[in-house]
């Protein structure tokens, strides 16, 4: 999803193609498939034209896009006999959170990922994505249980941000967060994190303490989202593409200043546009990730873990 002006000239051609393809007029094969691969071919580059130079608000939009791969369709497509675990022996089971034991190639991994929903109905049921403090804790629980196990942690990360309701912070999720925060920290197991779509807020913040994180070509990753930002500044959402270029929130900003180790790439115009080879690419990166992380000895992870986000930001010692 671009701005409109650019999806204009998209959806035009795609119109065309689609005439093409449904012609029944009484032309010759090889005309038809002439015709279709030179019209595919324009398709090509103006996509490769268009999306070769999005702005920060572009990619947000592309990251909300409501056809982009869901944290279910990914378990669903690079994961095999996923058994869900809920609750965090503690109050309850927060549907924002899905999480459990899962295969990828033969290869049992913990999977927590946050789940926005694509339906009314699956947002209301998953409270867009956004976790309380009932969800952290269940984190935690399943992290603490595939350490028990010896068992590597992948965390899919797609939320608007923490879950801002009274209830949530009264069943404290502050301390939720924090907790999330430091046993990511001391983990023994490789953990593995991956944004793949909207990276908001200590939401994202609390799943992405990894040996390896990384986010997808078309994802964003801050502090605040671009409207609460331009909220907070202009007092109304019209600075809301400005305040998305000024958080610098893309993948390609975060890799730069360090806080994410890769940037994953996606097919041309994003994940919605081809997801089969999106989940090839991903099962791929998480499969790689491990063997990479299993080399180095636990407690040397845990060391290089801490060296790393210890090392993000400016200050000076007086």
């Amino acid at each position: 999803m671009v701005s409109p002006e650019k999806e204009k000239a998209l959806k035009e051609l795609h119109d065309q193609i689609k005439k093409v393809e449904e012609s029944n007029k009484k032309s010759s094969p090889g005309v038809k498939e002439r015709t279709l691969r030179i019209l595919n071919k324009r398709l090509e580059n103006i996509e490769i034209e268009l999306y070769s130079d999005l702005t920060g608000w572009e990619k947000v939009l592309i990251s909300r896009h409501p056809e982009r791969p869901s944290a279910l369709d990914y378990i669903n497509h690079i994961t095999t006999g996923f058994v869900e675990l809920k609750g965090d022996r503690f109050a309850k089971d927060d549907k924002a959170i899905i999480g459990g034991f899962a295969s990828i190639d033969g290869r049992t991994v913990m999977l927590i990922a946050q789940q926005k929903g694509k339906t009314t109905k699956e947002k209301q049921y998953r409270n867009f994505g956004m976790t309380s403090a009932d969800g952290f804790r269940k984190s935690v629980r399943l992290m603490k249980l595939a350490e028990k196990f010896n068992k590597p942690i992948i965390t899919l990360i797609d939320t608007p941000g923490a879950s801002p309701g009274i209830e949530a912070e009264e069943r404290g999720q502050a301390e939720a967060i924090g907790r999330n925060i430091s046993e990511m920290l001391k983990l023994r197991m490789p953990v593995i994190c991956i944004i793949i779509g909207e990276g908001s807020s200590a939401g994202a913040l609390a799943l992405s303490i990894g040996d390896k994180v990384m986010m997808m070509e078309y994802t964003w990753y801050s502090v605040i989202s671009p409207e609460a930002c331009s909220a907070i500044l202009w007092r109304n959402w019209d600075h809301r593409e400005e305040a998305a270029t000024a958080l610098k929130l893309t993948a390609a900003d975060q890799l730069k200043f360090g806080f994410i180790d890769a940037v994953i790439k996606e097919p041309t115009g994003g994940a919605h546009h081809n997801p089969g080879a999106t989940y090839e690419i991903v099962k791929k990166q998480i499969l790689d990730a491990i063997a990479e992380l299993e080399k180095t000895d636990p407690q040397k992870r845990i060391e290089n873990k801490l060296k790393k986000y210890l090392s993000i930001g400016i200050y000076e010692e007086l």
